[in-house]
Parts: structure tokens; sequence; C-alpha cells
């Protein structure tokens, strides 16, 4: 019985049909050379619309914010443009969806930013992490990121401010809401992880300072378009793009308390999902849920069963599921249906067209 995945929940201001999410996954199909979300995103996202939420993939909030080749932006009038056709078709089918912001930080290189030189935290680079850049082909050819500057204090007010404005494009374009993505070794990250981070200011030491970053981010999200659209994405024991932190237990229930604080509409926990990745333990999580009292949604390597054990824990209130979401667009009536999902063919995930993104059959049309 799959029931317990279907049951309406209130989430912020909205109310959603299931429990079933859709997480921001790239996709690098942005048309260029803007990086304008197009027709073909918005059938992608309206063939998923019965997620009972979809969050879209990483959006940059400004030039110098994008990490890889052909993400989309959201930060010029094209590119709200672009968003508007994705978030009317959405609708068209009944669905809600949030734009996730991101800004990269240091996970990029100077190819994809007009040649400046990345921002981060601090002056550390992020060794053996690779990133990818328009060669000239349709494959995208992987560098190695670049050594990054330490952010100033006007940087840091600037980007607060690139924030706010895309939250408030979102909102032009039609999203109901935002995502922060806060996870996975990108910039707000990078100021949060202790070992990415090694400034002596009211930015870093302490982590009351290494959270201030967030803190000031969602605050001024909060602001431009209300706490009940704000979501926060974190990623608790992921090592990715080469943050790591000292004490991610205490880092992560502090940070689950700050957002509290802002009273927002959900906090997207992200699992470590790699082969041989550290579980997160139970008692961990059960510390979010105390912190953290709005709706937590729990992503990583998800199946039904997993799933239907992590609602009825009562650790999650709803459970994204990421690469199933890419070879199933019904993945909800499949798994309501007891059906097989498809397998994604993970040559087709990032760049190129049609192929791998809006081709993939639902359940009937594959029979």
């Amino acid at each position: 019985m799959t029931d317990a995945l279907f049951q309406p929940i209130q989430v912020g201001r909205f109310q959603l049909a299931n429990r079933i999410v859709m997480p921001p996954m790239t996709r690098s199909r942005a048309s260029q050379p803007n990086d304008v979300a197009n027709d073909l995103m918005a059938k992608y996202y309206a063939q998923r619309a019965s997620a009972g939420l979809i969050v879209s993939e990483g959006t940059q909030i400004a030039p110098n914010a994008k990490g890889y080749a052909w993400t989309p932006g959201i930060y010029s009038d094209e590119q709200v443009a672009g968003w508007k056709k994705v978030t009317d078709a959405v609708h068209a089918k009944g669905g809600i969806i949030f734009a996730q912001l991101w800004h990269v930080g240091r996970v990029t290189h100077p190819d994809n930013i007009n040649g400046e030189q990345p921002i981060s935290s601090s002056a550390i680079k992020a060794e053996g992490v690779k990133v990818f850049v328009d060669n000239g082909t349709d494959e995208p050819g992987f560098v190695d990121t670049a050594m990054p500057r330490e952010m100033t204090k006007d940087d840091i007010d600037l980007v607060i401010k690139q924030f706010h404005q895309a939250a408030k494009n979102a909102q032009l374009a039609g999203f109901d809401g935002i995502e922060l993505h806060a996870a996975n070794g990108y910039l707000v990250n990078q100021f949060i992880d202790s070992e990415s981070n090694n400034r002596t200011d009211m930015y870093g030491g302490s982590l009351e300072n290494r959270l201030r970053f967030l803190d000031e981010v969602v605050a001024t999200l909060c602001d431009a378009i209300g706490s009940d659209r704000v979501g926060v994405r974190l990623a608790p024991l992921t090592t990715l793009n080469g943050t790591v932190d000292a004490n991610p237990e205490e880092t992560y229930v502090a940070a689950a308390k700050v957002l509290k604080k802002h009273g927002i509409a959900y906090l997207h926990i992200a699992e470590a999902d790699w082969d041989d990745a550290p579980l997160m333990p139970v008692a961990f999580k059960q510390a979010l849920r105390e912190a953290f009292t709005g709706t937590l949604i729990y992503a990583g390597k998800y199946n039904v069963e997993k799933a239907l054990l992590a609602l009825d824990s009562g650790l999650a209130d709803m459970v994204a599921f990421g690469r199933p979401y890419v070879s199933n667009p019904d993945l909800p009536e499949r798994i309501k249906n007891g059906q097989p999902w498809a397998a994604h063919d993970p040559n087709t995930l990032f760049g190129g067209a049609e192929k791998g993104l809006t081709d993939y059959p639902n359940f009937a049309e594959q029979r």
C-alpha cells in the first residue's frame, strides 16, 4: 500500500496533492548564448507535473554564479521570459514548481563566467573537482576548477542583493516559490562547512559566524517573496565539490534552528547517495526533526519501500526521487499502480536535446 505517499500536505502557502517531490537536477539544456530556459525544458517539466512539488534545476542568480555550461539563469529579462514558458506549462497541468536558486562560488572555471576569477568564502581551491565548459561541441568538456578569491564584505553584500532580486525574478517568471541551494559544495555551503571556510571576520571561525551568510541570504529571500514561498536544501554528510565539515551533526542541527527562526516552507535534506556513502544516522534525523518544525523533505536513492518507511517514522514529510524522475515522467502513477520504473541513460544527462530529456515514455505509451 502506497497510500502514505498520496496524502495531501500543506507546505508553506500551498496544498500539495501528494508527498512525491521531483528534486532539482542539472540537465544543461538552456538556449545559448544567454542561458535561457526554453520550450524543450517547458515540455520536460510539464511531463512531470503530477509530482506533489517540482523543484527546478539550479538556476544561476548572476553571470559569475554559473558552474557549468548550458545551465539556465534567472537574472535577465530574457531568462525570466524563458522560465515563464516553463511555469505556464507546469501550471496548465496542475503542477506546483519552485525555482532552485544557486550561486556555485568556487565550483566553476573562468570559461563559464566571462573570464572572471571565481569567488568563495575563502581562497581555497576545490581540489580534484571538475566542471564542464562549452568546448564548441555538443559534448561537455571537463576541466579543473580554478583557484577562487576570498569574498570581500562588498562581494557578500552584492550576492545577497542578487539572491533578493533572483527571488523577485522567480516570482515574475511565475514560479510558486524558490529553493535556496545551500548544499553540495556550492557557495552557501562553502561558508557553512568548516574545511572550506578559513575566514577570520564575522563570516568565519565560530559556528555562528559560518552560518551567518546562510542566515542573511534566507532573510533576504523571505523578505523578497514571503517565507511561506521559500525552501532550503542542505546536504549534511555529502563531501561533494570538496566541502567537508568537522562536526556535521552539530553544524547542521544549528543550521536547521536558524531556518526554523525564519519560518520557511520546507527544509530539503540531500543524503549522500554514492555507492559507499556514509549513512545518515537515525539520531541525526531525529535531531533535525526536533530543530526544524516545518516540512522536511529527504532525497537520496529512495525507492518506494524506503520512502514509506521515512514517512511512517515521522522523520520525513515528503520524499524526493531524483534519477527515477529523469526516465519516468509519470512516476507517481507508476508508484500508485505498482508498475516498474524505466532506467535512465546516464550518457544523456547533460547537454544535447530531446534525447534523454523529453523522449522517455509514460507507462501506457511504453506498453
